[in-house]
C-alpha cells in the first residue's frame, strides 16, 4: 500500500476507533476558501476527561502522506514543525475546549485537508507507529465521526 494511503487510513482508523465517548474531536467539516495572501482560522473542538490534553493539527497535501504541523498543551507553549513555524498557529483555550488554527499569509500551497486530532497519530518514516493501540468499544460499535477541514485557496 502506498505510504501516503497508509498514513491517511491510521489517522482515520485513529480518530474513528480510538475515541470513546470522552475523547472526541469536532472540526469544522467540509470546505473552507481563502484568498491567497489572506488569513485562516480553522476550528476544532474536543471533548477529553485529561485535565492535561494534548492537540495536535496534521495537514495532508493532495498525495502526500500527512505531516504533522502542530501539539499544543495547556502547560506550555506545545512545539510546531520547522516547516510551519512562521506562518501557522494554534492556542489551546482550555476554558472552551478549542484548538484553532490559524494560517497567516496563505499561499496556493496551503490548499490541503487538515485533521485535528487528541493525540499523535501519524507513523514517521519507517519507525514505530506514534499512536497509540487502538481498541474497538465492546460492542465493535465506533462512537465517534471523523472530521476534516478541506482549505481551498485563489489568486488574488
Amino acid at each position: 500500500m502506498e505510504y501516503w494511503l497508509r498514513n491517511t487510513l491510521l489517522i482515520l482508523a485513529a480518530c474513528y476507533f480510538d475515541c470513546k465517548g470522552e475523547e472526541a474531536v469536532d472540526q469544522q467539516s467540509g470546505h473552507v476558501t481563502a484568498l491567497e495572501g489572506g488569513l485562516v482560522t480553522l476550528s476544532c473542538n474536543y471533548t477529553t476527561s485529561s485535565t492535561s490534553p494534548d492537540l495536535f493539527w496534521y495537514i495532508q497535501l493532495t498525495r502526500n502522506s500527512p505531516q504533522y504541523v502542530l501539539r499544543r498543551d495547556r502547560y506550555s507553549e506545545g512545539s510546531n514543525s520547522d516547516e510551519f513555524k512562521k506562518r501557522f498557529d494554534s492556542r489551546l483555550n482550555f476554558t472552551s475546549s478549542s484548538v484553532p488554527l490559524t494560517i497567516q499569509r496563505l499561499q496556493l500551497s496551503d490548499s490541503a485537508v487538515f485533521y485535528c486530532a487528541l493525540k499523535p497519530t501519524v507513523t514517521t518514516g519507517y519507525t514505530a507507529s506514534l499512536q497509540k493501540h487502538m481498541e474497538l468499544l465492546n460492542d465493535n460499535t465506533p462512537v465517534c465521526i471523523v472530521y476534516n477541514t478541506t482549505l481551498k485557496l485563489y489568486p488574488t
